[in-house]
């Protein structure tokens, strides 16, 4: 797409500001529509760039881009990019003095600041909204838009009363920004604030740099993640629990194992929350093990891994929560671990939850897709794309299932799949799979035998095969839905369940899938070699003392994906150091010449 007006100075502020020589895909129309003061709402997969969608215009634009952004920490951090690019950029939050608002107000007033980051609560306050009707106003960005909406994911009530701003700022031009969200919620963010005639900027769910692994977990996964994590030694990664409680003992035991760790959860202090992100963001510390209390805030671009020690909630959190990882555009992977159990866990806590029946059945409806997700045989992406109403073609290497399809075996369980059925069927329908299957391979539990289901035809069966087999064989049949699993994870027979018992239809599943490997291969953990490469190394030590000695994290200087270009062509004149993309006039002004004196010294 041409950019217009003034397209030329435009680019120019793009490569002398930003070091890009071009937009990536969609950033073009959405940079046009912000500048022509038309509403929009853009969802783009995050480490698609979508900042730079708002950020080019702002500086363009007269007068001030307020963001409304959901954590002071993300604020902090965006702010602290920006200023070392040289854009005017402050923040407003409550950890500021009384001298530094009316600093930063005075600033505003006297037009010397470009963005504006401000939290959804401090935009509810009357005498902030006064303050910025004497303000002129380019353009309000609503960043994590999806949290407007009670059907989103991470919903928050103080986003809700963002849809005033319309009212109170008729002629403001409003862009909302999010990386997922379902046709509800896009409908729903739309109709909350107000958006006039938006333009609709959505971009496939699809990420080409992430790999997507699933795995069964064996007893609580610790020794399977501990797989993955020894592989990428040195780099940034996330692994997200279930409770508080296993944060902690996760990090206990990886922390006994050599990796650096620190747990993160919402019953933690304000400091000690924020020591762990700011070591995290510095590069100080390799993993956090965290609840999804370590989320939004999360605007690191060198993450190169994020493990799931349990099933997702949701599809949405799911991918928005392993968007986090590569958004440098470089090599990232994933890795989920599931098991049957999770299910339970998961649906006892949206009984708790206080909500409408109508919540509680689409947050179990969110569950259920999580569980086919996990344990289903297509391709990963194209799961995700399909959730998102998106298609795509199977991602071919970029999945467990696909680079597993050419070479997997094809098991009948036909047989399992009616003894396991039959057992749902002669307990009457009433229990979860771990009691179905302690049946089945003939258990002498209190339960069982108080029951008196050791009388039964079915009892002991399924002797021949493991618990875990039996997991495995039950997660296929509620993927072909030939079972459901109602309240509290009870089992039900569906009609296709039905003809299975009768021989109808049959039922396999891949070997992998039956028997799934207890650890993660060395083959099947993909690392980006050139960035374990000597160059590399000496320019990220580099990177990472200026970072210290600025007090900015080190992606806020060079993202990975710069450093990696220049460990590659190890320029040694100015001209060869701005062609690398990420370095414009502005970071070469203050780095430039340090990396060049480096990358002369790597050549010899």
């Amino acid at each position: 797409m041409n950019i217009s007006p003034a397209g030329s100075s435009l680019h120019a502020t793009l490569k002398e500001v930003f070091g890009f020589t071009g937009f990536r895909e969609h950033q073009a129309l959405a940079v046009q529509s912000i500048i022509e003061n038309k509403d929009m709402l853009m969802l783009l997969p995050t480490g698609g760039g979508k900042s730079l969608c708002y950020q080019l215009p702002a500086i363009v634009k007269e007068g001030v881009t307020v963001v409304v952004s959901p954590l002071l920490a993300l604020m902090y951090d965006q702010v602290s990019a920006l200023k070392v690019m040289g854009i005017q950029a402050e923040s407003l939050s409550s950890m500021q003095t009384e001298a530094e608002v009316h600093k930063i107000q005075k600033d505003l007033m006297e037009q010397k600041i470009k963005l504006l980051y401000v939290s959804p609560e401090r935009m509810a306050t009357r005498g902030f909204i006064e303050f910025l009707q004497q303000l002129t106003i380019s353009t309000f960005v609503i960043d994590e838009a999806h949290c407007i909406s009670e059907w989103g994911h991470e919903f928050r009530d103080d986003y809700r009363k963002l849809s005033s701003i319309r009212g109170m700022f008729p002629h403001v031009s409003i862009a909302a920004f999010t990386a997922t969200a379902t046709q509800k919620v896009k409908s729903d963010i739309i109709n909350q604030l107000h958006l006039n005639d938006p333009v609709l900027i959505k971009a496939v769910a699809f990420r080409s740099n992430i790999t997507i692994r699933a795995r069964n977990r064996e007893g609580n996964g610790q020794k399977q993640l501990l797989a993955l994590i020894r592989q990428r030694e040195g780099e940034s990664g996330i692994v997200y629990a279930f409770s508080r409680k296993e944060t902690e003992e996760v990090s206990r035991f990886l922390n006994g194992n050599g990796v650096v760790s620190r747990h993160y959860h919402a019953g933690m202090s304000t400091e000690e929350r924020t020591s762990v992100h700011k070591a995290f963001m510095d590069d100080t510390l390799q993993v956090v093990v965290a609840t999804v209390a370590f989320g939004m805030g999360i605007d690191k671009s060198n993450i190169r891994f994020v493990i799931h020690t349990s099933m997702p909630k949701s599809i949405e959190n799911y991918y928005q929560e392993i968007g986090r990882a590569g958004r440098d555009g470089l090599e990232a992977q994933t890795l989920l671990l599931y098991s049957m159990s999770d299910v339970v866990n998961r649906k006892s806590l949206i009984e708790k939850n206080a909500g409408s029946d109508e919540y509680k059945r689409v947050a179990l409806q969110q569950l259920n897709d999580s569980i086919r997700f996990a344990s289903g045989e297509v391709c990963r992406h194209k799961g995700i794309a399909a959730y998102f109403g998106d298609k795509i073609d199977d991602c071919a290497e970029l999945c467990d299932n696909c680079l597993e399809a050419e070479s997997f075996n094809i098991v009948d369980i036909s047989i399992e799949g009616q003894k396991l059925l039959s057992t749902v069927h002669k307990t009457a329908q009433s229990f979860g799979a771990h009691y179905v299957i302690d049946v089945l391979r003939g258990s002498e539990s209190q339960k069982v035998l108080s029951a008196n289901h050791n009388l039964l035809s079915v009892y002991g069966i399924g002797r021949d095969r493991s618990k875990q087999e039996w997991l495995s064989i039950t997660n296929r049949l509620i993927e072909i839905e030939a079972l459901l699993q109602a309240d509290f994870g009870v089992l039900k027979i569906t009609e296709k369940g039905v003809a299975i018992l009768k021989g109808k239809e049959t039922v396999t599943i891949k070997e992998t899938t039956l028997h799934p490997p207890k650890v993660l291969l060395k083959s099947e953990i993909s690392v980006n070699k050139e960035m374990q490469s000597y160059e590399f190394e000496r320019l990220r030590e580099m990177r990472s003392q200026l970072a210290r000695e600025e007090k900015v994290p080190a992606y806020v200087i060079f993202s990975d994906k710069t450093l990696l270009e220049m460990s590659q062509k190890l320029p040694n004149t100015k001209e060869g150091m701005l062609e690398i993309s990420g370095i414009g006039m502005v970071k070469y002004d203050k780095y430039g010449e340090k990396f060049l004196d480096s990358c002369r010294k790597l050549r010899h």
